[in-house]
């Protein structure tokens, strides 16, 4: 429905403010030409008739006061003297004029024309000068209201505003029916979803209405076949680690809600979805795996699977994987990489200390924060920065962040999930492979953390 309505919407927004600015702009600027092109024809008036020698011409003063009522403006004339000759309101007349415009015509020999929104007007000044002479003889000061431009205005914004309502309430009815019928299979399976979860019940779900859902069903229920069987084999340690399985499972659960908000989309997508949820699944069973290992701080690396592997392709992934959590909180991520850093690594353990790493810096960031990752090497080693504008560590707290279940922030820890073994098995599975990690952070300002890994493992 929300799509439905910004579609609708927010298109006829910028169109009647585009539309009004363009009618706005090409009418001041119509207004500008004409006038100036009028004023200058005046200032050959001016100087063919010897205005100055004779200020009481009948002729010349009939122009002037006739372009002034005619664009409901006002006109001075000021000689070389600066005192005001002629001035179509009679309210200066024989006045010293020694404003800004006028000093700067005289000096540079060169009008100027403004447009003052606020007061609607435009201001023209054009020095009164024979053609060929170095000095002016006098200058032309011009003011022309714009406020039928400014009722035009007006008169368009009013009607956008009738229009965009129009379109709004054809939006809410139209995408109130569509909705309707197109969302209930999902809300089906969504509150099948419920019942499983609430209930810790293992039965199968099923809504065939449409291809998607009964693929939503499928790949819901092998997540709960596989999320069950790892429960009751592992359920002491799961209590303990659920910080490491949390990115996974929210991973899945923000796919399936995108699924079950999209409207009219192409088979395609959903199963470029469905793929990525059983890919997620697949990562949750390889991490819990490897969180077994990992977690003693074994130091020995008999358990290591290594090949070469590229680190930019693996960033990508967990790039891949964050930005639906990032975007909840409108954090930018940003990658800056080289191309092929070819490296010996153990591919799984290391994207989980990167996803940590990233993780860690979404969770404990400001809203539209930014996380940076960088990627950069030489012949011997790669390196990977993680920087972010988060809310940073207390100096006196660094020394202990890599220590197991260590949380930095404990007044916020019933609102930022954690158990504060992430950071261990960074640090853990950077040691395997004989890498170092270093960090810095200045609280209120963000924390970079900067990792060192040989591109040959040995």
């Amino acid at each position: 429905m929300l799509i439905l309505i910004l579609i609708g919407i927010v298109p006829s927004m910028i169109t009647a403010y585009l539309v009004v600015r363009s009618y706005e702009e090409r009418a001041v600027s119509l207004r500008m030409v004409n006038v100036r092109n009028q004023c200058e024809i005046l200032c050959n008036s001016l100087v063919a008739e010897q205005y100055f020698s004779n200020p009481g011409s009948e002729v010349i003063n009939s122009q002037l006061n006739l372009l002034s009522n005619i664009y409901s403006g006002r006109i001075l004339i000021v000689d070389s003297d600066f005192r005001v000759v002629h001035d179509t309101f009679d309210l200066d007349t024989g006045r010293t004029s020694v404003t800004r415009e006028v000093i700067t015509c005289f000096r540079d020999m060169r009008g100027e024309t403004l447009y003052d929104s606020r007061n609607a007007y435009i201001e023209i000044t054009l020095p009164i000068t024979e053609k060929g002479a170095d000095h002016a003889d006098g200058v032309l000061l011009a003011s022309v209201s714009t406020n039928e431009i400014v009722q035009g205005v007006r008169l368009l914004e009013n009607r956008g505003v009738t229009v965009i309502a129009a379109v709004s309430l054809l939006v809410l009815i139209g995408g109130y029916f569509l909705a309707g019928f197109l969302v209930k299979p999902f809300l089906r399976v969504t509150r099948a979803i419920e019942d499983v979860t609430d209930g810790m019940e293992s039965e199968a779900i099923s809504v065939p209405d449409y291809t998607e859902t009964q693929q939503i069903t499928d790949a819901f229920n092998q997540m709960l076949a596989r999320v069950s069987a790892m429960d009751n084999s592992r359920q002491e340690f799961v209590s303990n680690v659920s910080h490491e399985l949390k990115t996974p499972l929210t991973s899945m659960k923000v796919l399936a809600d995108s699924l079950n908000s999209m409207e009219n989309v192409p088979v395609e997508i959903y199963r470029d979805f469905m793929q990525d949820i059983t890919s997620e699944i697949d990562r949750e069973n390889s991490i819990i795996t490897d969180l077994l290992s990992m977690v003693r701080l074994d130091k020995k690396a008999g358990n290591m699977h290594v090949e070469k592997t590229e680190i930019g392709e693996l960033l990508e992934d967990i790039f891949r994987r964050l930005r639906p959590i990032a975007a909840k909180r409108s954090i930018e991520l940003m990658l800056e990489k080289e191309d092929a850093v070819m490296a010996e690594v153990d591919a799984t353990k290391l994207a989980l200390a990167f996803t940590n790493l990233i993780e860690n810096g979404i969770k404990y960031n400001i809203e539209e924060g930014w996380v940076r990752v960088s990627l950069t090497s030489d012949r011997k080693y790669f390196y990977v920065d993680v920087e972010d504008c988060g809310i940073g560590i207390p100096e006196s707290q660094i020394e202990h962040i890599f220590e197991r279940f260590y949380r930095v922030d404990k007044s916020h820890s019933t609102e930022i999930e954690g158990t504060g073994l992430g950071l261990a098995i960074v640090r853990q599975t950077i040691a395997l492979h004989h890498g170092v990690i270093r960090v810095s952070s200045k609280e209120k300002e963000g924390t970079l953390f900067q990792v060192r890994i040989p591109l040959k493992y040995e």
